[in-house]
């Protein structure tokens, strides 16, 4: 029998970004999308998203997000899907607090999504399963299943395919350069790197952090030179990448003071942040689960 709602409760959870430490395209599908290869990471930094039942059904979310109309908001679409594969009749007040910038490759809405999922789960008592969560949330985004599952993974297919690993736990700076990445133009690029060899999970553990790349990151350079400037500048001080389709770049760190120095040096005008990597995401910790 599943846990009773939690009617006149309030959750505040959080909603962790991601990181692709390893980002490779190795084909391209017939209907378009591509096949991957990559390593997510958590960060203890996020969103954050306080949810409250309502008996009448309805889903509101507060505060409007700047050129994102409500019912496109990930937030609502995953409320709304969960109601119809439950069956459930209660609704939601859910306030959505926005740290992470839009379209910076940090899986801000998936994992807005996917604290949802989970969240709503819980405050409405349905006790579905996680996998059951993952697959509602695959139909939103490729990224939504690894928040749902709550490890960093090793991921293959179009993203969906995770096998839960354990990478080093680094701090990391992470930049946005003030531009907004067009992830369908990346992936529509003639120039994309898509057919990197397949490689297995354990070569690429093996070969570590020193070795990972991402494919996008060429493309991204040529169609963004803000991109390109900041992920020149930061290689010089640390290890540098792109995550995801960008436009955030991130420099690995081996220790909180190191990330600290590096951040006082970040020009005026760069959005920027100091993180650790985490394997379990805290908003896992958070449930108990």
């Amino acid at each position: 029998m599943p846990p009773s709602p939690l009617l006149n409760e309030a959750l505040v959870l959080p909603a962790p970004a991601k990181l692709n430490r390893l980002l490779h395209i190795t084909g391209r599908r017939a209907d378009g999308y591509h096949d991957l290869q990559t390593l997510f990471q958590f960060l203890d930094i996020g969103d954050t998203l306080t949810l409250c039942s309502r008996e009448d059904g309805a889903i509101r979310l507060a505060p409007r997000l700047p050129g994102v109309e409500t019912e496109d908001n990930l937030v609502v679409r995953a409320a709304r899907l969960l109601q119809v594969a439950s069956g459930c009749r209660l609704g939601a007040d859910i306030h959505l607090d926005k740290h992470l910038p839009l379209g910076g490759g940090l899986g801000g809405g998936s994992s807005d999504a996917a604290t949802t999922l989970l969240g709503l789960d819980t405050l409405w008592g349905l006790g579905l399963s996680q996998a059951r969560l993952a697959e509602l949330g695959l139909s939103l985004g490729a990224d939504v299943p690894v928040f749902v599952h709550g490890h960093a993974a090793w991921a293959e297919g179009v993203g969906e395919r995770l096998t839960p690993v354990e990478l080093d736990t680094p701090w990391f700076v992470v930049i946005h350069p003030g531009v907004t990445v067009s992830t369908p133009a990346v992936f529509g690029a003639a120039q994309l790197t898509r057919h990197t060899p397949p490689i297995t999970m354990a070569r690429a553990l093996q070969g570590g952090a020193g070795s990972w790349t991402n494919d996008c990151e060429p493309t991204v350079r040529a169609l963004y030179p803000k991109v390109a400037h900041v992920l020149d500048w930061l290689a010089i001080r640390a290890p540098a990448m792109l995550t995801g389709t960008g436009a955030c770049v991130f420099g690995r760190l081996g220790s909180e003071t190191q990330a600290d120095r590096l951040l006082a040096e970040v020009p005026e005008g760069w959005q920027a942040f100091k993180a650790r990597g985490l394997n379990r995401s805290p908003l896992h910790a958070a449930l108990g689960r």
